[in-house]
């Protein structure tokens, strides 16, 4: 019982905080505005890990690739946690289920960025409806802009009602039915 409490608060804990770094990461490739409480915030609560990162690991593309390696990172030690609170030692985790654990932790982050993708435009739509103008209207409509113009391109509103986020749901719900699900098995298998 005690050992389920404590995978539930490090799961917690570092998921928030891989879920942080990774919307930083996203709101940035993104080019959504600087100038909102939400980038803000994101800013404050893990500048003191990405500012000192981004003198190791530089922008590629006009990239911050230090964000996304420490979300990487956080998931990765998440897992190892994770792992020796189940009763795996270190020398267990060497060599294949090492690897394994990399490339847990990069299908956990692709995981994460399409889960976040999905409630931005779940959001973006439904604030379309309510609420129009709300201040998070531009940082909303810079997060899924990318996403939604390839559907805007193909398919024609329908009595003006717009059916992209529809498309794009369903879109990430087959990634996250299919590869991901798919990847996610085939990895945790090389730890049974």
């Amino acid at each position: 019982m005690l050992s389920g409490a404590l995978i539930f608060l490090v799961n917690t804990v570092f998921g928030l905080f891989t879920v942080a770094l990774l919307l930083r990461f996203y709101l940035q490739w993104a080019r959504a505005s600087y100038r909102n409480p939400v980038s803000e915030f994101l800013g404050a609560l893990t500048d003191f890990m990405v500012r000192p990162a981004r003198r190791v690991i530089p922008g590629w593309w006009g990239l911050d690739l230090a964000s996304l390696v420490l979300a990487w990172l956080a998931q990765m030690l998440e897992l190892i946690i994770v792992m020796q609170i189940r009763g795996y030692t270190p020398d267990s985790l060497a060599g294949t289920a090492f690897a394994a654990l990399i490339l847990m932790a990069a299908v956990m982050l692709a995981k994460i960025g399409l889960y976040i993708v999905m409630v931005a435009v779940i959001v973006q739509a439904v604030l379309t409806w309510f609420n129009p103008y709300s201040p998070l209207m531009p940082l909303l409509n810079g997060m899924t802009r990318p996403f939604l113009r390839v559907f805007q391109r193909l398919v024609p509103p329908v009595g003006n009602v717009d059916l992209s986020p529809l498309f794009v749901i369903v879109v990430i719900q087959l990634l996250l039915m299919l590869p991901v699900a798919y990847l996610e098995v085939s990895v945790a298998r090389l730890f049974t």
